[in-house]
């Protein structure tokens, strides 16, 4: 043996040593490491520690580690409605939305018609979520994401209206934490509609840093209804609270201080929730705000010094100072159903009602929806609202699993947000003069205006993306980051120095594993990673992709914790980029879980491609953007090998792809009806200006080939006249066209100019009255003008 195969050996047998025996490697390598580990990590707020260990890690996880389980989403059972709560939605939910007339709604009542408010509280739209025993639905988390998502398709002021009581009120709060006194008085009341629920969190110097709401109330003794009690005196200044302006009780959140320690050794308790009747001496309530034009109520609320019992407290004295950890854990909940639901309603409002006036509207002598300039925001309406959808009701299921899942309930309020944003956008360039003219006849411009609402209420979406995706997901979801968070942070150096010691040599294995699969799948196109038995073979590839991309989302976070340390917390451009890879990989199992689950219609197929070639290509970018913006260069270029080793694959749908998906929404089909399931339409009601275009779509359709023989024989000299009543004429008086044939064409025509039509009001605009005058009226002169 030559000295050099000796020294290799001796080399070998001491890193043996070292990393093989526990003892000495925790005293030669993790102790110092530790001590490194504790100077890097930045400080951590009882808020944000709170705000990180709330609620559960579901198929996210998955997704952060590099190699997704796909089987275990696949066996996840796909929501489904029970008998009853189909009932609900195909009868009561129904009659609710056809008694929401949005015109009247926002230029007469300014709130829903007193008719639709007696109906929700008596059907029990308030109580979806309150279980039977106490008088409610007891419905699922999808049977009432169901409910407001259909309502959304007709009008905010409804769906805003029942959500809130159901996700972001107090009854959330009460059946997880309220003591049995507080559930029996209030929930059957909540069920009942005898009492409307606000919860009272954003205050004006706390926004989107709710934990830094400067209400405060402080532990004393003092009179509640004629004797002395242990109580509170409360100050607070609330605004944005929906339904605060008409609740009968507030939910309040505010810091409780105890100086006299009548509760316990702690003079700061922390944030408390109580609920405060809303005639309680002292609050007030009933101004309101008026957000975009949206009439739902939403408004300030205040109080200076108010005494309450400290049995206001939601779950009673013990659960003072646990209000952070109560919101954190219940409202995520909510926030994975209520503006996932609103926004996605109105998507399919917008794939339904564009996509049938893109066929009916005519120009240049050709539906607009064939011109490839309308094709394309047609694509994306269509593709957008199938990923959206998709991720809305996987996430949905998880809840009804019983999952709490935070990360989650961020990346679907985000990007369901964003997504109707862009396609309610769209839908307004598509419909141009008709959409910003504003009446009766106008079912996107409210939709249009409020938009920013969604964006901004539950967590601003700049928040969102910046600080809370991908933060809360690199230790969440990290199989091994908050494990070495928490051995840390142990007072006990012995035991923390154990754990230090297996949670970072896992790390070491877990990204030296990453950074090599990732590496691998770059190499072969994806080609070897695994993929699930049995799914689709149209599919297949797209789970190959996601399990590379998963792999080098998990290098990539590695990389950036390790390299930037508590500096990334700052780095908030890096972090929005981490956390849109995360949030497509969300996004592009959930579509791949909806075809699955409904069938693999091959009529669905290009929704499908489009949604997950669309994911694909945006991660791609959302990767060259942390690669091309690492502040390590020499990391960035071994990162850009690892990930892209033979550069960037992908790009986004095809025109042709884009086009096979525009043209289902033009046409009435399974496909189609599947993209707009559950969306309201008050069938055979022409003045509603929905009805009436599902009506002019049939009738173009029917009429599209008369049409077609009608100008082949004017071109051909058979038959002449100016415009199409001088042509249908002639056509007739030649044999060409049959009395049903005209008869249809007159009927489609009848329609197209309903459709298409426009309000317009007197010269002081008429705003108290719901009399919008249309001029002409199309029903009593159907082809007075030329067809256009």
């Amino acid at each position: 043996m030559n000295i050099l195969s000796l020294l290799i050996l001796v080399v070998l047998a001491a890193a043996i040593c070292l990393f093989g025996i526990a003892p000495l490697r925790r005293a030669l390598v993790s102790r110092p490491l530790l001590g490194v580990f504790r100077r890097i990590l930045p400080p951590m707020s009882d808020t944000e520690r709170t705000a990180l260990e709330a609620g559960t890690v579901w198929f996210e996880g998955e997704l952060f580690s590099g190699r997704p389980r796909w089987q275990r989403l696949l066996n996840t059972a796909w929501p489904k409605l029970s008998p009853e709560e189909r009932a609900f939605l195909d009868n009561e939910t129904e009659t609710l939305c056809r008694l929401m007339r949005d015109w009247e709604t926002t230029h007469v009542h300014n709130d829903m018609s007193p008719e639709a408010w007696a109906y929700v509280k008596e059907k029990g739209f308030l109580g979806m979520i309150i279980p039977k025993e106490y008088g409610g639905k007891g419905f699922s988390a999808f049977g009432h994401a169901e409910v407001i998502t259909k309502l959304a398709t007709r009008s905010s002021a409804s769906a805003i209206s029942v959500m809130v009581p159901n996700s972001l009120g107090p009854a959330e709060l009460l059946l997880h934490y309220g003591t049995d006194a507080q559930k029996q008085h209030y929930l059957p009341r909540l069920a009942r509609g005898e009492d409307i629920p606000a919860f009272a969190l954003t205050s004006p110097q706390a926004g989107s840093d709710a934990a830094a709401i400067p209400d405060r109330g402080v532990v004393c003794r003092g009179f509640h209804q004629g004797r002395e009690v242990l109580g509170m005196r409360v100050t607070w200044d609330k605004r944005y609270i929906t339904l605060g302006p008409i609740c009968t009780v507030l939910g309040l959140a505010f810091r409780l201080y105890d100086p006299d320690h009548l509760l316990g050794d702690v003079e700061d308790i922390g944030i408390t929730c109580a609920l405060v009747p809303h005639d309680h001496p002292g609050v007030n309530i009933g101004r309101r705000h008026f957000p975009l034009n949206a009439v739902f109520q939403n408004g300030p609320n205040w109080g200076n010094d108010v005494f309450m019992p400290i049995d206001f407290i939601i779950g009673g004295p013990k659960m003072a100072g646990q209000g952070w950890r109560m919101l954190m854990e219940c409202l995520a909940a909510g926030r994975s159903i209520s503006l996932p639901g609103c926004n996605t309603g109105m998507m399919k409002l917008t794939a339904r009602a564009v996509g049938a006036y893109a066929r009916v509207r005519s120009q240049f002598k050709m539906a607009i929806g064939k011109f490839e300039g309308i094709e394309e925001p047609l694509a994306r309406i269509g593709g957008n609202l199938y990923m959206a959808d998709a991720a809305r009701v996987m996430t949905a299921g998880a809840l009804d699993l019983g999952e709490k899942p935070s990360v989650v309930s961020a990346i679907v309020k985000y990007h369901v947000t964003e997504r109707g944003r862009q396609s309610v956008n769209d839908g307004m360039d598509v419909l141009g003069g008709k959409g910003i003219c504003l009446g009766p006849q106008n079912f996107l411009g409210r939709a249009y205006q409020q938009l920013p609402i969604g964006i901004t209420v539950e967590g601003a979406n700049i928040l969102t993306r910046c600080l809370i995706i991908f933060g809360q997901g690199a230790i969440r979801c990290h199989p091994f980051v908050l494990r070495e968070m928490q051995a840390a942070q142990d007072s006990d150096h012995a035991r923390g120095l154990a754990a230090f010691d297996k949670a970072f040599f896992g790390h070491v294995g877990f990204a030296v594993g990453n950074a090599l699969r990732a590496f691998g799948l770059g190499l072969t196109g994806a080609r070897t990673a695994a993929v699930p038995a049995g799914v689709a073979p149209e599919a297949a590839r797209y789970y190959a992709h996601l399990s590379r991309f998963s792999a080098g989302l998990a290098v990539l976070a590695d990389a950036s914790m390790l390299t930037m340390g508590g500096d990334l917390k700052r780095r908030e451009k890096i972090s929005a980029r981490l956390g849109d890879i995360l949030s497509l990989l969300y996004l592009g199992a959930a579509t791949l879980r909806r075809f699955e689950a409904e069938g693999r219609a091959a009529e669905d197929a290009p929704l499908l491609h489009w949604s997950m070639q669309d994911a694909l290509f945006r991660m791609q970018g959302a990767f060259e953007g942390v690669l091309a913006n690492f502040p390590n260069r020499a990391v960035a270029g071994l990162l850009r090998v690892l990930v892209f080793p033979l550069g960037q694959p992908f790009a986004p749908p095809s025109d042709l792809l884009g086009q096979q998906v525009a043209q289902l929404l033009l046409a009435p089909s399974a496909t189609r009806d599947r993209l707009v399931a559950d969306s309201f339409v008050d069938r055979g009601n022409e003045d509603d200006p929905v009805a009436v275009l599902e009506l002019a779509l049939v009738a173009t359709m029917g009429a599209e080939a008369i049409e077609g023989r009608l100008r082949k024989a004017q071109k051909a000299g058979q038959i002449s006249g100016h415009g199409l009543p001088e042509l249908l004429a002639d056509a007739i008086a030649k044999g060409l066209v049959s009395r049903d044939e005209q008869a249809l064409l007159e009927r489609r025509e009848t329609l197209r100019q309903k459709a298409i039509r426009v309000d317009d009001f007197p010269q002081d605009f008429g705003f108290g009255h719901a009399d919008a005058h249309v001029r002409p009226d199309p029903a009593t002169a159907p082809l007075q003008r030329e067809a256009a």
